[in-house]
């Protein structure tokens, strides 16, 4: 459980964050930074192994029979990248607390921040491909609520939307790419996969893993076309951007190039596709991010520039070169998050980013100054900094390319054009901010440098900077190896060397014609962006987000047009579409085979019969009284289901009939309550035969629905008259019942054990419908303040009417029902519930019949008092059963991985207890009361929305009470008189 426990370590801090209250920004900021430390620590103490070639690797079995397994994998590479994600996290974690507004809501921004950071771990941690994309798409997720987390503003919904987008879909790709390279080679084990290497490339099915391959690879790391998203995130919180590209998103493309390096590069395609595309962005990045005016918006087209650095280096089939790209991975790590965290703290101490208004910083804040001049020369590549010696080593490597090119000068000649940009848009970074003549009065606050510890994180990263500058081989030095052997195999042969001076190369002379070249090019330009500041680069003509923006206007229209022509206003349209796309596609496999034998009649039960005869006319029934009274039409189509109750029982199912009968009351009810949402029927029987149109339409709804029913029932008997087969399901669980599920209720047995998983998944949609019913619902939610005064008006009004009916003045016929005997129901109903959630094992009953018996008492007291009791009186919180049930139903499934078993295996204990005997306990009951406690909160959380609607009907309840007797107290009047004018 070690690699695990790293990986679990922040979606557990998550979940503790989002619970705590907001009132203080320290407590947030601790369990974050104290999380990450703890990662970081757990890392380091595998440092010894790791260091020595040792590969960790925990695998936990999931569904053994499906070869699904939970792995965690370590080498040196994701021990590196762990501890990249760790350490920049606690440092993030610091920057965050001094930078979040205490009017944030900063639960919610801790809470999001951990789930990134734990989605980040699982994925450079994952020793199996498929589960390595779902970390991967949890982190497109976990980025998109980071980059929204101040939803209110339209940059920050669009740029989420962008982000996810364009991430997403290009997750889509590399899984693809990793189901053909699972298919290729047999395994989707990532230590399997990573040792073969010629049999990926010599399949035929190469050319499209690369190519998918790279798709994902490429969205995910901002590269050219695709690059245009990643400035639009600039709108996310200034530590999430200082995240996002130091250690965490842009990151993970990158990671996952190198990762499969090995296996996958040393091909003309490769080269093209990855070092094409990094060699664009690198050049477009840097041109464009010397045009910008935002702070942010300069670091956001610089990082996509030194991404395509790395790719360029990734794609051009040399080991040194990746040798390069992860050295430059963890140089462009410290300096960028750094000059993130220096572009935030401008921002928040002068209330703008824009470098055209913001001059002279360095007389207010010459600490922010100091720190940002030394990380924006490492990331121009200035000599004693960590970014000029990967950058020189880049030139080397671009010299020596074992490219197939025409023109051997053609990535040197590129790639000094792309370092002289980047050492322009670097000097005008610096300049433009910190040096010349301020102005402080245009400002929006008074510049000053903050509190200390907020600049402690970005004096740490500058620091590494100089270090590494200075001493590479005393410090990164250990680490790169380290990498390096995790990727090519601790046998590599492949020499570098790190020092600080090579003497007098090409290499050295293209450093010095970058670093000329861009201040000068940075001078020249100087006054004409002055002139001109809203200048543009051409480039963006043609920047990919044109193309985005074109294809989603094409989406929408086609959704459009497609909405028009397949949805109405009227459910009706929607339904025999449904049922007719059903129809066919059941029809299917019947097509052809007639070798059923026809019934014998002497065998029919003709009592049976009789009673299927009142069920057809329930539904006929139901189906004539839908159109003008739905209220009849509800009630008989309960009549059916009372049937369908008593055919269960009469062929031996009484779990299928007790779960019947109560989804029957449960479902009556809230049809019911929905029923007030319907138009009043506007039809007369008469008056629906006289209209040609509805008559036509109800002959075409008569024959879908007899051809939906005859074709079940056809479905129904084939299924029941096929030759009895010993090896059938149904019998091999009736023997496996008792003594592999320890209960002789077969059908729970099998719901909560042999196909608990189906279950897991069946419950996770319940509790999905239940939000979405609540969420599209809770638009009529009353006010707080008119939920107490119906109360207070109720409660005179009971008073009022017991008095009434004491003087004798209650009108005839007229009833009251004490609300106290109802209430009494209550208890009893809930030691029914519970009677029959502790027999389901082995009798008829369970966790979704007693959970539905439960909810069948709230319903009772909704009955008699009202929405008012639900909702104000009632301990019942729907929302948190539904995450209680979800919760425990996870644990039982969890839980015996911790042992060793496969997820949701049943895990008995039978302890012997003084004078009573052994006693019976499985983690199957834990799984159950998880079933039971989600079905409570479904159940409820649907009846508090439809009740909402029920507000006008009570109003008219109290305007008659108010008519019924004018005695009333001066509270109930008062109160009453004041809803009904509200």
């Amino acid at each position: 459980m070690y690699l695990a426990g790293i990986v679990l370590l922040p979606f557990l801090a998550s979940l503790i964050a989002a619970i705590l209250p907001d009132d203080t920004r320290n407590r947030e900021a601790w369990l974050s930074g104290i999380t990450a430390l703890l990662c970081l620590s757990l890392v380091l103490l595998k440092s010894p192994d790791i260091m020595n070639g040792t590969v960790i690797v925990e695998r936990y079995h999931w569904i053994p029979a499906l070869d699904l397994v939970f792995t965690f994998r370590m080498d040196g590479f994701s021990f590196v990248f762990a501890l990249l994600v760790s350490a920049m996290g606690a440092l993030i974690s610091l920057y965050a607390r001094y930078y979040m507004d205490p009017a944030d809501p900063r639960p919610r921004f801790y809470a999001f921040f951990m789930i990134f950071m734990g989605a980040m771990l699982g994925l450079v941690l994952s020793g199996n491909v498929i589960q390595m994309v779902i970390f991967w798409e949890l982190t497109s997720m976990a980025s998109f609520m980071l980059i929204a987390y101040w939803f209110h503003r339209v940059d920050a919904r669009r740029g989420a939307r962008i982000s996810f987008t364009v991430t997403a879909s290009g997750g889509f790709a590399l899984l693809a790419a990793v189901l053909m390279i699972g298919y290729v080679v047999g395994s989707y084990d990532l230590e399997t996969i990573l040792s073969s290497g010629d049999v990926l490339r010599n399949s035929a099915y190469y050319p499209a893993i690369v190519i998918c391959f790279a798709l994902g690879c490429l969205t995910k790391s901002a590269q050219f076309p695709f690059h245009f998203w990643l400035p639009n995130a600039m709108a996310a919180p200034t530590p999430v951007s200082a995240y996002l590209h130091s250690a965490t998103l842009v990151k993970v493309g990158v990671f996952a190039l190198a990762r499969f390096w090995e296996v996958l590069s040393g091909t003309d395609l490769w080269f093209y596709m990855i070092s094409g595309a990094g060699l664009i962005s690198f050049v477009i990045g840097a041109y464009n991010a010397f045009f910008q005016k935002d702070m942010k918006g300069i670091l956001a087209y610089s990082t996509i520039s030194h991404l395509g650095l790395i790719c360029t280096l990734l794609g051009m089939n040399s080991r040194l070169a990746l040798v390069v790209a992860i050295f430059h991975m963890l140089n462009h790590a410290t300096f960028k998050a750094s000059l993130f965290m220096a572009a935030g703290i401008v921002d928040h101490e002068t209330g703008t980013r824009d470098i055209t208004i913001l001059n002279g910083l360095r007389k207010a804040m010459p600490v922010t100054a100091l720190l940002a001049a030394v990380a924006a020369a490492a990331m121009a590549g200035v000599p004693l900094l960590n970014g000029f010696i990967s950058k020189e080593m880049f030139f080397s490597e671009t010299l020596f390319a074992e490219a197939s090119l025409s023109n051997p000068y053609f990535l040197p000649i590129m790639a000094v054009i792309g370092s002289i940009l980047s050492v322009a848009y670097s000097y005008r970074f610096i300049v433009s901010v910190f040096f010349g003549e301020p102005h402080f009065e245009s400002l929006p606050k008074k510049p000053h440098d903050p509190y200390k510890w907020m600049l402690v994180p970005s004096a740490i990263l500058v620091f590494l900077c100089v270090l590494v500058g200075v001493l590479p081989q005393h410090t990164i030095g250990p680490l790169l190896s380290t990498a390096v052997s995790g990727v090519l195999g601790p046998n590599h042969g492949v020499e570098y060397d790190l020092a600080v001076w090579h003497g007098f190369n090409i290499p050295l002379l293209m450093s010095v014609l970058a670093m000329v070249g861009g201040i000068c090019l940075a001078l020249i330009m100087h006054r004409s962006l002055l002139a001109y500041p809203d200048v543009t680069p051409f480039t963006e003509r043609f920047e990919g987000r044109r193309i985005f923006d074109k294809i989603m206007d094409y989406v929408d229209i086609f959704a459009f047009y497609t909405v028009c022509w397949a949805s109405s206003e009227r459910m009706q349209i929607q339904l025999v579409l449904v049922v007719l796309i059903s129809i066919a596609v059941a029809t299917l496999p019947l097509m052809g085979r007639y070798d059923i034998p026809s019934p014998d009649l002497a065998d029919i039960n003709w009592l049976f019969f009789a009673l299927w005869i009142v069920g057809c006319m329930g539904a006929i029934l139901t189906a004539y009284h839908a159109q003008y009274n739905r209220f009849r039409a509800i009630i008989f189509s309960s009549a059916t289901g009372i049937v369908v109750v008593v055919t269960f029982a009469w062929l031996s199912a009484p779990d299928l009939a007790l779960t019947q009968l109560v989804v029957e009351v449960v479902t009556c009810v809230l049809l019911l309550l929905g029923l007030r949402w319907l138009p009043e029927p506007k039809k007369t029987p008469n008056e629906l035969d006289e209209d040609p149109v509805l008559a036509l339409r109800r002959r075409r709804d008569l024959i879908i629905a007899l051809t939906a029913g005859i074709g079940m029932s056809l479905l129904a008997y084939f299924l029941m008259m096929r030759p009895n087969n010993r090896n059938d399901i149904g019998d091999i669980i009736l023997i496996k019942s008792v003594p592999e599920g320890h209960g002789t209720n077969a059908v729970n047995v099998t719901l909560v054990d042999f196909r608990g998983f189906d279950t897991f998944g069946e419950i996770t949609v319940l509790g999905i419908v239940a939000l979405t019913v609540y969420a599209l619902l809770r638009r009529f939610r009353p006010p707080q303040e008119m939920l107490h005064a119906l109360d207070s008006v109720r409660e005179e009004l009971t008073t009022d009417l017991r008095r009434i009916k004491e003087d004798g003045k209650l009108p005839k016929g007229t009833m009251l029902v004490p609300n106290v005997i109802g209430r009494l129901l209550m208890p009893i109903t809930n030691l029914i519930a519970f009677y029959f959630f502790f027999r389901g094992h082995n009798l008829p009953g369970g966790g979704f019949v007693g959970g539905l018996i439960f909810a069948t008492g709230v319903i009772t007291q909704f009955i008699i008092s009202g929405m008012l009791w639900v909702e104000s009186k009632s301990r019942i919180r729907p929302q948190n059963w539904l995450a209680v049930g979800l919760l425990l139903a996870g644990v039982a499934g969890v839980l015996p991985m911790l042992y060793g078993l496969p997820f949701l295996s049943a895990m008995v204990w039978e302890p012997v207890l003084p004078f009573y005997g052994k006693l019976h306990f499985s983690t199957v009951l834990v799984f159950d009361l998880g079933v039971f406690a989600l079905v409570v909160g479904t159940t409820t959380y649907m009846l508090v929305a439809l009740a909402h609607q029920s507000l006008r009907y009570y109003r008219k309840n109290i305007q008659a009470d108010l008519q019924l007797d004018q005695s009333l107290s001066p509270t109930a009047k008062k109160l009453a008189k004041s809803i009904n004018k509200n």
